[in-house]
C-alpha cells in the first residue's frame, strides 16, 4: 500500500507545493485520510489497491503531504515535477485542481496557493512587458495609470463608443477599455469598432500630447482571438484585452505564444472569478489564479479594489498585488508558499468596480501608484458627462499625491468639485 503522508519530507527545489483548505465529509474517517485521499487523487492513486502500481512508481512521483494543521484545515502537498508536463498549465491543474473537487471524502476543498518550482518556471514565456514596460510605452511614470470603461456595457454603436473613448481622453485618462462583455455586436461590429476609436485616439493624443491607450476585448473562440488580435495591430492598436477565464488556459496560453513577436499588450479580465473563488471554503482563490496568470504571461490583471463595489479584502488583494509585482516572494509567516520567478517579468495590478473619484485618496493609500485603476460609472456618471468625469479623476489623482483634501482642491477645480457633490452623500 502506497502512503502519501509524510510529516518529514522536505520540499526540493523541484517540487511544486499546493496549499489546501480541506473540510472532510462524515464518511471520511479523520482529517489526515481527507489529506492522503487529495494527495492520492491528484498524483498517481485510486480508490483501490492495483496490480499495475509497481515500487518503483510509487517511490518516483508519490506526493507527500508534508504539512497539516488540523485546526486551521490546512494541508500543504509537495509533488515530483516529473507529474507534469512544465509547460502545460491545463495539464498541472487537471491534477491539482481537477478530480480532488468531487471526492466523496471532503465536504470542501479550495485550493490556497501554488508554488511553481525553477524548472517549471522556465517553461513559460511570463509577461512580454511587464511593468516597465508598460510604463515606457504609457510614457506615464509617476502616477498610477487611470483609465474607464465605455458605459453602457453594450448598447453603443461603433462611433457612440468611439466619441465616448474620445471624451475620456480628452478629459486626461490614459485608458479607455471595451467592457467584458462587448466583443462584435449586431449593433457595434468589432473590426469597425477598432478603427473607429483608434481614429479618435489618434487625434486626442495630437491635440493633447499624452499617450492614450485603448484595450479592445478579442475574447472569443481561438482562431477569432487571432484575426481580432492581428486586426489590432494592423490598425496601430498596441493594447488588447480578454476574458482569461471564460477562453480558457489553454487558449490563454496559445494566444500569449501568438503574440510573442507582436509589439502589444495583453489585459487579463477577471470575469467568472467569483464563482471560483467566492466560496471561502470551494474552489481556489484569486492569489492562486494571479500566480497562474503571471507565470501565462498576462502583462495586466484585474486583482480587486477593496473599496468599491467588488468583493475582496484587503488582505487578499495586497497578497495578489504582491504576487504579481515581486520577482521574489518570500513569506516568513507561512500563510503563503514562497515563489521565486527567475526572469519572469512583473504583471501591473488593475483595481475596477465601483470607483468614484471619491475613492482615490484610498486607494492610492492602500495600494500605492503602481496600479491602474479604472473607473466606469464614476467617470460617465459625473454630472456633466464623460469628459468631466475623466477631468475630476485626473484632479482627485493630482490632489492626493500634492497632499491635498479632495474638498480643499476641489475649491479650484469645479470638476472635482461636482462630484463631491454627486458622490460625497454617499
Amino acid at each position: 500500500m502506497v502512503h502519501y503522508i509524510d510529516l518529514n519530507y522536505e520540499p526540493t527545489k523541484d517540487d511544486l507545493l499546493a496549499m489546501y483548505y480541506v473540510e472532510k465529509s462524515i464518511d471520511c474517517k479523520s482529517f489526515e485520510q481527507a489529506c492522503e485521499e487529495i494527495a492520492k487523487e491528484s498524483s498517481i492513486g485510486t480508490w483501490t489497491d492495483i496490480v499495475t502500481m509497481s515500487e518503483d512508481i510509487a517511490e518516483k512521483l508519490r506526493p507527500s503531504a508534508y504539512y497539516i494543521d488540523e485546526p486551521r484545515g490546512i494541508v500543504k502537498i509537495a509533488y515530483t515535477k516529473d507529474l507534469f508536463e512544465a509547460g502545460n498549465i491545463s495539464q498541472i491543474l487537471s491534477a491539482i485542481a481537477g478530480n480532488i473537487y468531487g471526492m466523496k471524502a471532503i465536504d470542501n476543498l479550495r485550493l490556497l496557493d501554488i508554488s511553481f518550482p525553477k524548472s517549471m518556471v522556465e517553461a513559460y514565456k511570463g509577461p512580454k512587458f511587464g511593468i516597465k514596460g508598460i510604463r515606457k510605452l504609457t510614457k506615464v511614470t509617476d502616477r498610477p495609470l487611470l483609465g474607464t470603461i465605455v458605459k453602457p456595457k453594450v448598447g453603443l454603436n461603433e462611433i457612440e463608443h468611439a466619441k465616448v473613448c474620445g471624451q475620456a481622453w480628452s478629459g486626461g485618462l490614459d485608458i479607455v477599455k471595451d467592457d467584458e462583455n462587448l466583443t462584435s455586436m449586431t449593433f457595434n461590429k468589432f473590426e469597425k469598432r477598432i478603427e473607429e476609436t483608434l481614429k479618435i485616439r489618434d487625434k486626442v493624443e495630437a491635440q493633447t500630447g499624452e499617450k492614450k491607450i485603448y484595450m479592445p476585448n478579442i475574447t472569443a473562440p481561438l482562431s477569432i482571438m487571432k484575426k481580432r488580435a492581428d486586426h489590432v495591430i494592423n490598425h496601430g492598436g498596441e493594447y488588447l484585452m480578454l476574458d482569461f477565464l471564460t477562453v480558457g488556459f489553454s487558449a490563454l496560453q496559445e494566444i500569449r505564444d501568438y503574440l510573442n513577436d507582436k509589439n502589444i499588450v495583453i489585459h487579463a479580465h477577471r470575469a467568472m472569478h467569483a464563482a471560483l473563488t467566492r466560496n471561502k471554503k470551494h474552489g481556489m482563490t484569486m492569489l492562486a489564479l494571479s500566480k497562474i496568470m503571471r507565470l501565462i504571461g498576462m502583462d495586466q490583471l484585474h486583482t480587486g479594489t477593496i473599496v468599491g463595489k467588488m468583493e475582496g479584502g484587503k488582505r487578499e488583494v495586497l497578497e495578489c498585488n504582491k504576487i504579481l509585482t515581486a520577482q521574489k516572494n518570500f513569506d516568513n509567516n507561512k500563510t503563503m508558499l514562497d515563489q521565486d520567478w527567475g526572469i519572469i517579468k512583473s504583471t501591473l495590478p488593475v483595481a475596477s468596480g465601483g470607483l468614484s473619484p471619491l475613492h482615490v485618496p484610498e486607494l492610492i493609500e492602500i495600494l500605492g501608484k503602481e496600479m491602474v485603476y479604472q473607473f466606469g460609472g464614476g467617470c460617465h456618471g459625473h454630472p456633466d458627462g464623460t469628459e468631466a468625469g475623466a477631468k475630476a479623476i485626473r484632479q482627485a489623482v493630482e490632489a492626493s499625491l500634492q497632499g491635498y483634501e479632495l474638498r480643499e482642491y476641489a475649491k479650484n477645480n469645479f470638476e472635482l468639485a461636482k462630484a463631491i457633490e454627486k458622490w460625497g452623500k454617499r
